[in-house]
């Protein structure tokens, strides 16, 4: 099969696949309550469509643990330092627990006094951040998560990877529709996607990324010898700095091009995050609020559409479909990347994914 020639894909259910990577983490040193969390987490991307950010992020993760540059055996630890601020150290483990206590924290704070922020330290990838939106919905919040990451993107008018890829996210819950989640990347697509074009054998659009020297190109492994390009130019590039005061300078975590990236096993990542939960009620009844956000999206759903346009779409309502979706008809995996997860699962001998 040639390398750009697509591959077939397989469904896979959601709850089989959370299973399957739960068992990998659990024998690779992660607690029960940790690896729970972060399987739900992975698969809630996958089930979403962001299967750049699920199940396949799991083998570079399990190799960091291999490495000795992401600690297995960890909880992260909470400080409260004001009544609505609170501080959590991953202590170097999976990102996912420690943004998943750092939120439970906040949506407690906010609920007794309408606003409650959270700095995280000392993490690693956390995935999608849709998924921490949703948890704060799922409570009653709004939320705004941010998070920095590895050098991908040059700021505007330099030419060195500098600043991450990284992901703006907020949300809002609402009454009869679909709640509000936004969660974009400071640049034209994020990494993962170029990562899942090779993965796949496909090419990617030519103004994604240029190659090691500086030109456009569609081919993903001369993409990731270069540099990713920011969105609204510099736009997009002050949108990434801003993730690295909030998420890295402000937490004490890395900053400036030097968090790792979560395919580097060469030290650990020395992830930031930053997570604030707001009560949505604090101006008016929650009813009201639940009201208004049902007419809001009603009238960026129902405004007049472009002569080549059928559908308008609230923001992140393309992958709470999706999700209603594959919940029913599977996650699409191709062949390559189940037997990317079938070798994690005989290192340590759990039963395979799919026999393919």
């Amino acid at each position: 099969m040639s390398e750009n020639t697509p591959q077939k894909l397989y469904p896979i259910s959601a709850p089989q696949l959370q299973q399957f990577v739960q068992s990998i983490l659990t024998a690779n040193g992660i607690s029960p309550a940790n690896a729970e969390i972060t399987a739900s987490c992975l698969v809630q991307a996958d089930l979403r469509g962001v299967d750049t950010h699920g199940s396949n992020r799991i083998p570079s993760y399990v190799e960091r643990i291999r490495q000795g540059v992401l600690n297995p055996s960890v909880d992260p630890t909470l400080t409260q330092i004001t009544p609505v601020v609170a501080l959590v150290d991953g202590h170097n483990g999976l990102g996912f627990p420690a943004a998943h206590i750092g939120m439970a924290r906040a949506v407690e704070m906010a609920k007794e006094f309408g606003i409650g922020m959270v700095s995280v330290k000392h993490s690693n990838h956390f995935g999608m951040s849709a998924w921490i939106v949703q948890q704060a919905i799922d409570a009653g919040m709004m939320s705004l998560v941010f998070t920095n990451s590895s050098p991908a993107l040059p700021v505007w008018g330099g030419r060195e990877k500098l600043m991450g890829v990284s992901p703006i996210a907020c949300g809002a819950p609402a009454g009869k529709s679909k709640p509000f989640i936004l969660d974009m990347a400071p640049s034209v697509a994020a990494r993962g996607k170029i990562y899942k074009a090779l993965r796949r054998g496909e090419k990617i659009p030519t103004d994604w990324a240029l190659d090691g020297e500086g030109k456009q190109t569609d081919d993903p492994a001369k993409a990731l010898e270069g540099v990713m390009l920011p969105m609204g130019g510099p736009k997009g590039s002050a949108l990434a700095i801003m993730m690295d005061v909030f998420s890295g300078v402000l937490s004490g975590s890395a900053f400036a091009g030097q968090v790792t990236g979560p395919y580097d096993p060469s030290k650990p990542a020395d992830v930031g995050h930053f997570l604030v939960a707001v009560k949505p009620d604090l101006f008016m009844g929650l009813e009201e609020f639940k009201e208004r956000m049902d007419y809001l999206y009603q009238r960026v759903v129902g405004s007049q559409k472009a002569s080549d346009v059928e559908r308008i779409y609230f923001p992140g309502e393309i992958e709470q479909d999706l999700r209603e979706e594959r919940l029913q008809t599977g996650i699409p995996l191709s062949e390559k990347e189940i037997e990317a997860l079938n070798d994690e699962a005989r290192r340590v001998g759990v039963a395979l994914l799919k026999d393919i």
